[in-house]
């Protein structure tokens, strides 16, 4: 009997595929697009004679309709949903995504329903994401696709990325296979519970991830025009042929590197928002200006150079051991902006000086010197400018991604 038994388990593993089969069973993902997750905001308070603002949801039973832009394509995607800043789980009544056509409207046939582990209303836990099973949807470089999410229940405290820079539909009960222009609802510039788009089965099979601030979260760009310089990259990388690489962005507006500010800090969030990116390959890092700015508001100690150069090496040494290049960028000028000092641009100038020399950083892009005005290089060209001084405009953004090297990411 125990003979008869050995046989029979090593029939039975012998049946088994083998482990590089099934390896090569599961697909390759790589990050598509992202919207790192926040809490809900603060509702604002009304201006003296003025009505309250409105709340920017319904507080139970809502449809988010969000339209995402791709950085590279495949023949199958999936969804990165997000509960991670609530202390409750969170139910989903449906969760549908489309195409978007050049028309504007949702293209005939496309329409999928999205399901987690077989289940079409899943629940959420309370302070964890949910990926979504694979989606047969074949979607090109550059695509847009609408992602609807249902939420049956209370929606007070729901994860969100707070400047999306992008119109979302608010939609009353379930409207996850509606048109994509339903009557009736709100709309909101934040991004609600979806939290990256995967995708497989394409040419796209590394992830670039840009960790950063405003400026790379894309403050002051043009509402629904993919205009923030990681979205222009994303366009050079595919004109040049370049089509192995996509793009996710990690950007915090408000974000700092060593302290809390607008959320975690980026060397708290740096394995959640990029190290556990799938596909990551490449990381480009262009924060500290708020970690300087923000001290010269409240006339706090500034932060030495030795600190913002601490956190880097930081972040390159935890990257690296995951195999992974880290390139550096220069902060941005920032003369004449609510929050500038000339004791804190001493910080920001030394700072640079240290990305730009050799032996740091896998690749360095040169930010300060493409937006710089060359008649005052501590100030933000006019031209590039979006009106504050801090931040660029559209053409400051693409001036940001003109001057990134493509050779550096091979």
């Amino acid at each position: 009997m125990k003979i008869s038994r050995t046989l029979l388990m090593l029939v039975a593993i012998a049946a088994l595929p083998p482990l590089p089969a099934l390896a090569q069973a599961r697909p390759g993902w790589t990050r598509s697009w992202q919207a790192v997750p926040m809490e809900m905001p603060a509702p604002r308070p009304a201006m003296p004679g003025q009505p309250a603002p409105p709340a920017p949801s319904p507080e139970t039973d809502a449809t988010y309709r969000m339209v995402a832009r791709l950085s590279a394509g495949g023949s199958a995607l999936r969804l990165r949903l997000s509960n991670e800043m609530a202390a409750a789980p969170l139910p989903i009544g449906a969760v549908h995504v489309a195409l978007v056509g050049p028309d504007g409207e949702l293209v005939p046939g496309s329409d999928r329903a999205v399901t987690f582990a077989g289940d079409a209303a899943p629940v959420i836990p309370a302070g964890a994401p949910l990926v979504s099973d694979p989606v047969t949807l074949k979607v090109g470089p550059l695509a847009h696709v609408a992602v609807s999410i249902h939420v049956p229940g209370d929606t007070t405290h729901l994860t969100v990325h707070p400047a999306g820079t992008a119109t979302a539909r608010i939609l009353p009960g379930n409207q996850v296979a509606a048109p994509l222009r339903a009557a009736g609802g709100t709309t909101s510039t934040m991004r609600f519970i979806l939290t990256g788009i995967d995708v497989a089965g394409g040419p796209a099979t590394a992830t670039i991830v840009t960790l950063g601030d405003s400026i790379t979260d894309g403050a002051q760009s043009t509402r629904d025009a993919d205009r923030r310089w990681p979205d222009v990259l994303a366009e050079r990388l595919r004109t040049a042929g370049k089509a192995g690489f996509a793009v996710a962005n990690a950007g915090i507006s408000g974000n700092r590197l060593l302290a809390t500010g607008s959320g975690p800090a980026a060397l708290a969030r740096l394995d959640r928002d990029v190290l556990s990116v799938p596909g990551l390959r490449y990381v480009v890092v262009l924060e500290g200006i708020n970690d300087i700015g923000s001290a010269t508001r409240a006339g706090a100690a500034l932060p030495r150079p030795e600190d913002v150069i601490g956190a880097y090496r930081q972040i390159i040494a935890r990257a690296h051991d995951r195999g992974v290049k880290v390139i550096g960028a220069t902060v941005l000028p920032y003369k004449g902006a609510g929050y500038y000092g000339a004791a804190g641009d001493a910080v920001r100038v030394a700072v640079n000086a240290w990305i730009r020399a050799p032996g740091h950083f896998d690749g360095v892009i040169d930010f300060d010197r493409a937006v710089a005005d060359k008649a005052d290089p501590l100030a933000i060209a006019p031209a590039y400018d979006s009106g504050d001084k801090l931040h660029p405009g559209d053409a400051g953004y693409r001036a940001m991604a003109e001057a990134v090297d493509l050779a550096l990411f091979r």
